[in-house]
Order: C-alpha cells, then structure tokens, then sequence
C-alpha cells in the first residue's frame, strides 16, 4: 500500500472524528467526511466546509455506501459514545455497530483501503481486571441498558476480524478510553464535561460515591496522535497469513500484531475526587461556589518580581509549571464556556489587562516560564491561560506564548 492521500472518516462531525479530520487536512490527506448528525455537530466541522480538500456527506452509513474514486483509508468513527447518547438511542447505535461497521468494511474491501474501527474501552464491560490488557475477554452484561454500546463494539469487533480473516483485509482495531478536549458537548454526560460545566455554573459537583473510583483521562490531541500512529503503521501479516485458516485451530487473542485490539488512552489514572477538585481550582470556584477575592495587583507585581529572581532555578521551574493535565483541562472549560455562552469578560480580565501586556513588551518577564506559568495560576479565572494552553510549557516557544497573551489583551 502507497502514502495515505485520500481517507473516508464515518462520523466526522463528532468529537473525535472532526480533530482527526482536521490533523489528516493537515498533512496533506483528502478526506471525504461522512456523518448523518445525529448526535455529531456541524460545528465541529464548519469551519472546513469550502476546504479544498473536504468534501462533506450528510448520509447515514447504515445505509448502501458508494464512494467515487480512490480510497486509501476508511476511518470507522461512526456511533453514538456518550452515556446520554446511546442510551437515548439504542437500537441506532446497536444498528451503526452492525449494519455502518458492514457497509464501512465493504468500502474498504472494494477500495483496497485500509480499515480503521473505533472501538471502546467499554467491550470490557465491568471488568475484573484492572487495567485491562487487550487479552482481557471482559464482563458484559448484554441485556443491560448500557449493554446497547458494548455489544454494538464487540459486534464490531468480530466483523472487523472476519474480514480480516476471510478477505484479507488490512484492519485496525482501537479501544479508545476516556478522552477529553474542546469539542467535547457541554451535555454528553461524561465525568470532564459534567464537573467543568457545574462548576462554570457555580453548581455542586456531582460525585458517585466517595470519590475513589479511580479513570484515566488522555487529551483529544494525545489520542489522535495514537489513532494516526496505529493508522500509519505497516501491516505485519501478509493477505495469506491474514487468510490463513489455521486460526481456526488455534487462539489468536495473544496475538502481537498491529491487526489485534490495541488499548489506546492514557496508563496514568486518577480519582474522581482528585477531578472535582482539580476542575474546581481551575474555574477559581471555592468549596461553597464562591469567586476568588478580586485581585491585589500589588501583592501580584511582589509576587512576580520574586519569582523571576527565582526563575534561574531548575528547582523553580519544577515548582511552578502546572502539569500538562492542569492547563489541557483548562483549556476544555473554556471551550465549554464559550459553547454554553456564560460570561463575558469579568472585572478580574480587566484588571489584568496591563499587566498582561507588560509581561509581553520586549525586556518583560514572558520569557521566564516559571513567572508565566505562576501569574497564570493567580489568573486561572481568566481566558489567558487557555489559550493554546497546553503548548505554553516549552521554553523555546517564547514567541508563540507571547503572541497567545498579546492577542488576548488587545481582544478585551
């Protein structure tokens, strides 16, 4: 198989499809983007639209799929995935896991293409086993409400490797854990967009339980990244070892190879509690939902001044860069903000407008990241810090950081 130019992604308006689409323009790839809207947003992919290298299709790929010319890739994004979403819809999502997974696959057969199927953490179920390794077989309830999702993507699953086995077709499996970023529907009833959505509307949080039960979280970027990576990677089996029938005398579940289930999220895992409180400290919310006390520019300008004699220090650096975790939340609330359209720019924005812009002019203090990062922790009620937040650790990204605040103060 040649360079992936031409790639057809099932669910492009969703979450994840619409940050996959949006890396594959950026390399260079066509890509024919199909999603009935359902529950995907033309939002997410309006700003493409008249793209040269886009082209959308309103369709539901349950049904007949015909797709004109060339296709290297075929993307299998397609499906209901929040809570709210197939349980609201069950037998669509039942049908996209069956008849879409189908038609998806017949494309990719005709085509020669490459098969890519999103999958879920959910295939395993209520596990025993913690984490799960892809040999996992799970703990499925099948008849249960959420039972819907579950056997739709083991559904999936099977047919993917059927066509694998029986037509040697080049497949891709991913389970794809908890993921969160801008995008994310303030509504979708996930645990990221639930608490940033309280707490932007100074509600109690809504936690199960004691808090304990542990997730991992991994960043929308972070999870295209291994999406493309899985995608990019050769095959490891010839058409007549994927056709071989002597999989029928053996277990191929411990299989390594790029064609077996892979697990793609984030391997560091953290309480809900550990969540509430983080989202709680970034949207500068108290214990009882109250605002931070208005900022003393004096005890900030202190502040800043001792820590730029401290940002020599590697130790200090340490101290004060806020884990990428930290900053990528964020930058998911102030995606949500905006969405939900709750404030404006608040007294605390303004009152930070010169300085922010001191720290910009030549000779000020933005090119210490350790003075950066701790005014925007003083500062985390307001947009700076979320733009393009997750870029801003890297010292030899000064301009760009700058750009970033210069263009936020001069938007107030």
């Amino acid at each position: 198989m040649g360079a992936i130019r031409r790639v057809l992604i099932t669910g492009v308006a969703g979450f994840l499809g619409s940050h996959l689409c949006d890396r594959l323009i950026a390399r260079g790839c066509e890509v024919l983007g199909m999603d009935n809207l359902l529950t995907g947003k033309e939002e997410n992919i309006v700003h493409l639209l008249g793209h040269p290298q886009f082209r959308f299709i309103r369709y539901d790929v349950c049904e007949y799929l015909y797709i004109e010319g060339p296709v290297d890739a075929v993307l299998h994004f397609a499906s209901p995935a929040s809570p709210k979403d197939y349980l609201e819809y069950p037998i669509h999502t039942l049908k996209v896991g069956a008849f879409g997974t189908h038609k998806a696959l017949g494309v990719a057969r005709v085509k020669d293409a490459r098969f890519v199927l999103a999958s879920t953490s959910e295939v395993y179920g209520d596990p025993l086993v913690n984490p799960q390794p892809e040999t996992y077989w799970g703990n499925v309830n099948p008849i249960s409400p959420r039972g819907v999702y579950d056997e739709a993507k083991r559904f999936a699953e099977a047919m993917t490797m059927a066509y694998h086995r029986y037509h040697g077709l080049d497949t891709r499996i991913v389970r794809i854990f908890n993921t969160y970023g801008p995008r994310m529907r303030p509504n979708d009833g996930r645990v990221v967009s639930n608490f940033i959505v309280q707490a932007l509307r100074e509600e109690p949080l809504t936690v199960y339980g004691d808090g304990s039960q542990t997730r991992s979280f991994c960043f929308v970027d972070d999870l295209v990244d291994a999406v493309l990576a899985v995608l990019d990677h050769p095959p490891d089996r010839s058409v007549e070892e994927r056709t071989n029938r002597a999989f029928l005398h053996r277990n191929g579940d411990s299989d390594d190879s790029i064609h077996a289930p892979i697990n793609l999220g984030n391997p560091e895992e953290h309480t809900v509690e550990e969540l509430a409180r983080l989202v709680l400290a970034l949207n500068a919310l108290g214990s009882h939902r109250r605002r931070l006390a208005p900022l003393d520019l004096e005890a900030l300008d202190r502040e800043t001044r001792a820590l730029m004699a401290e940002a020599g220090s590697t130790e200090a650096l340490a101290r004060y860069a806020s884990p990428l975790l930290d900053l990528r939340t964020t930058a998911t609330a102030v995606y949500l903000q905006d969405l939900i359209a709750l404030t404006g720019p608040t007294p605390e924005m303004e009152a930070i407008r010169a300085p922010a812009l001191a720290l910009v002019t030549p000779g000020g203090a933005f090119s210490d990241p350790p003075v950066t990062l701790r005014l925007l922790e003083r500062l985390q009620n307001c947009r700076v810090v979320c733009l393009q937040a997750r870029h801003w650790i890297p010292t030899e990204q000064p301009e760009a950081m700058r750009e970033a605040i210069e263009g936020w103060c001069l938007a107030l």
